[in-house]
């Protein structure tokens, strides 16, 4: 086993089949993830498994199944969930990444993030992880650095990312928990992390 997978850092990654859960607890169509209640019922579902898991975990939130997915409910979901577990005082270590998403889902994430200045990891349909929100081209380079070799030292990251603020970029992608810390300041894929393990 090479040293850097030694010291992965070990998350639990949940699965939420947003549509399914929706079936489960708002009367409406599954497939459409339309209006803020609806929207605030999945938060409160998928903060209650957060609440019920021991140690840090990575919630990937499933579009696949989603037809429609209007702003009040994106925002209702992942940009409160994205906001509140990027808290200082968050209230567990979790981390969110989204999948199944297709280009109507992004236009949509996209804009809600951007306009909070926030981040998130998702795996698009037919392309693959991509960082969607706010961020700059250095973040978005020092991001793609990490995805592409799935672990990085700081060493390593100076000779992929020709930039001295590098490491400051990487630093706020960790704040921002689009990329995970492990032991000696090496820096972890979050879909690398989660996604093999669903």
């Amino acid at each position: 086993m090479s040293p850097h997978l030694e010291h992965t850092p070990q998350v639990v990654p949940f699965h939420f089949d947003l549509s399914d859960h929706v079936r489960r607890s708002v009367a409406t169509l599954y497939s459409h993830l339309v209006t803020r209640p609806t929207g605030q019922a999945l938060r409160m579902g998928i903060e209650s498994q957060i609440r019920a898991t021991d140690g840090p975990c990575v919630s990937v939130l499933d579009f696949t199944e989603v037809v429609v997915l209007d702003y009040s409910c994106a925002d209702e979901t992942v940009a409160k969930l994205v906001r509140r577990y990027c808290a200082e005082d968050r209230p567990a270590p979790a981390y969110f990444m989204a999948r199944g998403v297709a280009p109507h889902h992004r236009e949509t994430l996209e804009t809600v993030l951007i306009r909070q200045g926030m981040a998130l990891v998702a795996e698009v349909m037919g392309v693959g992880a991509r960082l969607l929100g706010y961020a700059s081209e250095l973040e978005h380079a020092v991001w793609r650095a990490v995805e592409e070799a799935g672990s990085l030292a700081a060493a390593d990251l100076d000779e992929r990312v020709a930039d001295p603020r590098a490491g400051l970029a990487a630093g706020g992608l960790v704040g921002r928990r689009v990329v995970v810390p492990g032991v000696g300041g090496r820096l972890h894929s979050l879909s690398r992390l989660a996604l093999p393990r669903l």
